[in-house]
């Protein structure tokens, strides 16, 4: 249960940094605040046993100040802050946030597409996997004090799901959802 929510100043962060940008666009000078951020993996997990999509739900502070519930649907995902590459990061955060050790090899790049492109502009990177109970290690839910539920939606409940505003969804899981249907004879593997 999330209590006590306060908004206060932001001094300093490991994770967002304010900016403004000075341009010249048609001889008129432009301004334009923006914040920098980490870029993303995200991975599109389909469980072959359960005929299911994976997804997380987790609390988001800036989604709760839209919606007072503040919990969203999103794809299992990572943002981009060690050295390692995008492929690696999507084999930990599957791990830490579903439970499932997808080997690197059964891990396919499916696109890159840019997000909260009026404020951010960070790349995520989009990846899809399939997983069963054979590759479950553990709960998943996250690591130290992430508080992740995982979910499995029905793939014959997807697009319903997707559709569904009563749901906080992000956009590269509402993506990720369709290549998936749209694709769904070739991602069964």
């Amino acid at each position: 249960m999330i209590r006590d929510v306060k908004i206060i100043p932001c001094e300093t962060s490991d994770f967002v940094k304010p900016k403004r940008i000075e341009y010249l666009q048609s001889g008129k000078i432009k301004i334009w605040d923006m914040v920098e951020v980490h870029d993303s993996v995200a991975i599109l997990l389909y469980h072959v046993e359960h005929e299911s999509l994976i997804v997380v739900r987790q609390f988001r502070p800036p989604v709760y100040l839209r919606n007072s519930d503040g919990y969203t649907y999103e794809l299992c995902a990572g943002i981009v802050d060690k050295d390692k590459s995008l492929l690696e990061i999507a084999h930990e955060e599957i791990l830490e946030e579903c439970g499932y050790y997808v080997p690197l090899e059964q891990i396919e790049r499916v696109t890159s597409f840019y997000t909260a492109v009026g404020f951010a502009g960070s790349r995520q990177t989009l990846y899809y996997a399939c997983v069963n109970e054979s590759m479950r290690v553990n709960n998943g839910g996250g690591v130290e004090d992430e508080m992740i539920e995982v979910i499995e939606i029905p793939v014959c409940d997807a697009k319903a799901f997707v559709m569904d505003e009563s749901k906080a969804k992000t956009p590269g899981l509402m993506f990720g959802f369709g290549w998936f249907l749209e694709n769904e004879e070739l991602t069964k593997h």
